[in-house]
């Protein structure tokens, strides 16, 4: 597979910028256009989920997002050391095995990148919260934004 700039070792700009191209990628909700980034064997882990490799990934991210409606999604940097960094993420969605109520994700993942640049590992933890009173979505972060707007959105501290 060709390089996927930039690559690892990564300065502070480049993890930076590692993050930025993931939440890009992430909010398109496109499987097919997420799995160029990532090792044809990836090892991930999503939750209590263990699976490997480009099918495994495509499988999951579909159900995903079969599941999670109006998704947006806002990453930032955590820490970063050679091939590695670790992000912090939110992400709203209207659940549709829930009654379509809103959610927010809180979570931590944790990536470790070949010599070109392409994701081997990814690691993630993650918590769900109801969005407003029974997941009405009153106090919604990113509402009525798009994916290209997150990053203008003042996350509360509390909320770090």
């Amino acid at each position: 597979m060709p390089a996927r700039p930039p690559i690892p070792p990564f300065t502070l700009e480049s993890a930076q910028e590692k993050v930025k191209a993931a939440q890009s990628l992430w909010n398109t909700c496109s499987p097919s256009a997420i799995l160029p980034a990532y090792t044809r064997d990836s090892i991930w882990r999503n939750r209590s989920d263990f699976f490997t490799g480009h099918a495994s990934i495509h499988d999951f991210l579909g159900k995903k997002w079969a599941r999670e409606k109006d998704y947006v999604l806002r990453k930032e940097l955590f820490a970063f050391h050679d091939n590695l960094i670790a992000v912090q993420f939110w992400y709203e969605y209207r659940d549709a095995e829930d009654g379509m109520k809103w959610k927010r994700c809180y979570g931590i993942e944790h990536w470790t990148f070949d010599e070109e640049g392409l994701m081997e590992k990814r690691m993630m933890s993650g918590n769900d919260v109801l969005i407003g009173e029974n997941g009405n979505g009153e106090g919604r972060w990113f509402e009525g934004l798009g994916a290209e707007d997150v990053d203008g959105v003042n996350i509360p501290e509390g909320h770090f």
